[in-house]
This record gives C-alpha cells, structure tokens and sequence, in this order.
C-alpha cells in the first residue's frame, strides 16, 4: 500500500503541483562516487520516492570518504553514509549524529578456486589481502571467529596485506593471496569470477553470538536538521524502503543501473544484484541488545581507535521511526 501510495504522489506532482515540489525541504546526501549507496539513492531520485515523501533528494559526489565526512561536518551536507560503529563514537564524543538503518550487507573470505582450504585453520601460515586496513570490521570478525572456533590468532600466524579494494580483487583473482577479505561488492565479483567463499562474516557473526540481521552500514543525519524539518527522517525512511521493495522484486530496474556497478560480466552483474539484494534489512527497529554486544566486540578488539569513548550504546543512536 505504501509503495502505491507513492505512484500516486509521484502522479499527482508530475500532473502539476510544481509549487509544492519547490516547497519541499532539501537533504543534501553527500556520498562516494562509486559508492553502492548511489544505486539505492539513484533509484530514489528516478522513480521521485523523494518527492512523493514530501522532500528532495540532492545528490552530492565526492571523490573518497574521507570528503563526504568533511562535507557534512562543515554543514556543506546533511546525510552521508557511514557504519553505525563509527557514528556511535562520534555521538560519544558530543554531536548529535543519528543512525537510519540501509544496509546489512558485509563481506567475508574469499579463497582462489583451486585452493585446498576448507577452514580458516588451513591459512595458517599464508597470506591474506585485506580491504579497510586493521581494523575492517569484517576483518575483526573474523579474527574473533578464528580465535574462538581454532585457537588460530590470524594476526600472528597468517601474513596480512592491507590495500584498496580494487588491489586486493586483483591480487585475490591473480593467485598472489591465500585469502581475500573485501568490500562486499568486491567479494560479489571476485565469486562470479571463480573464487570460492571461505567464511562469510554473518556466518562467523552468527557463530559469535552475534546478529546477522542487525544493519551495519546506514544513513546518518545531525538531529539538528531533523528537529529543523519535522518528519523528514520519516521521509527519508519511507522513500529508502520504497526504493528497496522496488530493489528486491523488479530485475528491469537493475539494467538503468549497471552502467554505475562497474561489473565486467552478466556473471558479476547477476552476483552483485543479488548480493545487494541479500543485505537489505527488515524493516524493524535494530534491537539495542544485540546492537550492544556487537559493539562490546568491536571495543575488545580495536580498542579506543575503533570506538572512541564509545565502550556502551548511546542513547538516541538510533532513529526512530514507523
């Protein structure tokens, strides 16, 4: 019903309601060029999800991460895409950041087609490529794992090289690594292409008491621009789930959108849709004590330069929303 109500929005603007749409308060979304949020946020734009929840959506691109964080903490924009680990910590240190949940989708470990291991045990003594340096949380998840199910610490009896994503996809697909640990786009290709997964990290989550479900990766606003913009946050939350239902059922829709997935084959176009579609996350509040322990995780393992003063939840991490 929500997603009808929408076309109907959508119909009665398009038939000419132009003063409204200009009326409509702005969020400005500051995000990666070739990030995998443009897809979600693209979708939003040419179906007009934004205007028909009663805002537009502007679209702001920047060349790394690092830029999109400058810009929204400059006020140059109003939502950027980031972990909720790191907005935990950065609510823990004063601002007034909040958390919309986007996706659940991680990654895990990837090994070439002719490898011999069937465990993280049999890389002992290999080398592993790893994308977002050391402290990747997908890269402490499975140390954590490795830990607990082998008595194996990666750290000390694996070798580890932290580079780009695009680097670790090469060398991974070249045979230069034992093991591949990348950015879940990354992993969807490198499995079109031949790679077999090892262990993904919601199975090595899971295995750790923690919840795959729980969403990692989300929309961050001030809770300045949301009280500045009454019920934009539930805006923004009813225009993302309108884009994802769409996402999750529609394969045409993919076909506007493969020229910005960077995907060299039907194989990699198929494995990447369907790895996207996998970590959309259900539409429910993310459930604080399972969100606790993930966090309590990440504290013990990359200490205070992952987490900041961040050691329990923050009130009011998580927006609330219908």
């Amino acid at each position: 019903m929500k997603y009808l109500r929408n076309l109907l929005l959508v119909a009665a603007l398009v038939s000419g309601q132009g003063a409204y749409a200009q009326d409509m308060p702005q969020i400005r979304a500051a995000t990666l060029k070739i990030g995998t949020v443009n897809w979600e946020l693209s979708t939003i734009k040419a179906q007009g999800f934004d205007h028909a929840n009663g805002f537009e959506l502007v679209m702001q691109p920047y060349a790394d991460n690092g830029a999109t964080r400058v810009a929204f903490e400059g006020g140059r924009a109003d939502l950027i895409v980031a972990d909720w680990i790191w907005t935990a910590r950065q609510r823990s240190a004063g601002r007034d950041y909040v958390f919309l949940p986007y996706s659940k989708a991680v990654g895990g470990l990837v090994v070439p087609a002719d490898s011999t291991a069937q465990s993280l045990a049999d890389l002992a003594g290999g080398k592993i490529g790893i994308a977002g340096g050391p402290l990747d949380k997908s890269w402490l998840i499975l140390r954590a794992y490795a830990a607990s199910e082998y008595g194996l610490d990666l750290t000390e009896q694996t070798e580890q090289v932290f580079a780009a994503p695009p680097l670790i996809y090469k060398t991974g697909l070249g045979g230069e690594t034992q093991g591949s640990v990348n950015y879940w786009h990354y992993l969807s290709r490198m499995k079109a292409e031949g790679m077999r997964e090892l262990i993904s990290v919601s199975d090595a989550a899971q295995s750790l008491g923690l919840n795959p479900d729980t969403p990692l990766l989300g929309y961050v606003l001030r809770e300045s621009f949301v009280a500045d913009n009454p019920g934009v946050l539930q805006a923004l939350h009813d225009a993302s789930r309108a884009a994802k239902d769409l996402l999750a059922s529609d394969d045409a829709v993919w076909d506007d959108l493969r020229p910005m997935m960077r995907v060299g084959s039907d194989a990699e176009f198929i494995a990447t849709r369907d790895d996207f579609r996998a970590g959309i996350p259900p539409d429910k509040p993310v459930d604080r004590e399972d969100a606790d322990r993930f966090l309590q995780l990440m504290a013990r393992l990359g200490g205070e330069k992952l987490v900041g003063k961040a050691t329990t939840l923050p009130d009011g991490l998580f927006a609330q929303v219908d």
